[in-house]
């Protein structure tokens, strides 16, 4: 006797009549879980489609001024442009010499007032109208029994100034300059108008060996000078030492700069 399967068979899926068609909601879902190979033929046409219609839009948005130009035109605007550039590079190279020729201007005027300020500068001490300081000699000239010289004393300052002084000062009060006077008075030496005494302080503004030994030290000379008067003499070389004594500038009657 055969075995008997006690599993009992599917039942098949009913099928539709010819009067029980699908619902647009089931073709729907059909089409979307089981494309036929038409259905993937027109979505790929499709996507091709709307990729070409993004990339039209997109050129379409690009500057295209020069797109419709003949070929002779698009030689004119670029011989335009190279005549603009030329001209551009021209104005710049003029541009850059008037900065030079500014710049130069500028350096000549500055250097030409420094110079003018150091010759003001130097002008004004020789002239004693400013104070001084700096390196040099001390003169101290002491009488004795019998008073000093007045031509001993100008050709001092005559030595002490071509042996380099820059400035010379007598006793802490009076600048000698150029046109100082000296002149004989009682009690002592009547200098630039002002009444000096021994003994007689000359600060000397200069090189001090150069001042020491060509101003002072040098036979017949100033040293030799004063000691014939009876007078002692002492010099010091000092690396520094202040002369504030000044004169007033004197004002002019009769001369006038020449042009």
């Amino acid at each position: 006797m055969p075995d008997h399967d006690p599993t009992p068979a599917p039942t098949p899926a009913p099928t539709p009549g010819p009067d029980e068609q699908p619902t647009g909601r089931e073709r729907l879902r059909r089409a979307l879980t089981r494309p036929s190979r038409g259905q993937v033929v027109v979505a790929v046409l499709l996507a091709a489609v709307g990729f070409a219609a993004v990339t039209q839009v997109r050129f379409n948005d690009v500057d295209n001024s020069y797109g419709s130009l003949r070929e002779q035109d698009l030689i004119d605007v670029l011989n335009g442009l190279a005549v603009t550039s030329q001209r551009a590079e021209a104005e710049i190279a003029r541009l850059e010499s008037t900065r030079d020729d500014l710049l130069s201007d500028t350096g000549a005027r500055e250097a030409a007032l420094a110079q003018a300020q150091k010759d003001a500068d130097t002008f004004s001490i020789l002239a004693g109208l400013v104070p001084v300081t700096g390196p040099g000699i001390r003169i101290t000239v002491t009488e004795t029994d019998a008073p000093v010289e007045v031509q001993d004393m100008v050709d001092t300052f005559q030595e002490l100034r071509t042996a380099g002084a820059e400035a010379i000062q007598v006793n802490g009060q009076v600048r000698v300059v150029a046109n100082t006077a000296v002149e004989d008075a009682t009690g002592g030496l009547l200098i630039g108008g002002e009444l000096v005494t021994s003994p007689y302080v000359i600060d000397v503004i200069g090189d001090p060996d150069t001042l020491s030994s060509s101003g002072v030290e040098f036979p017949s000379g100033p040293r030799d000078l004063f000691e014939e008067d009876r007078a002692t003499v002492e010099v010091e070389k000092l690396s520094s030492l202040d002369i504030e004594s000044t004169v007033k500038l004197p004002r002019t009657e009769f001369a006038d700069p020449a042009q």
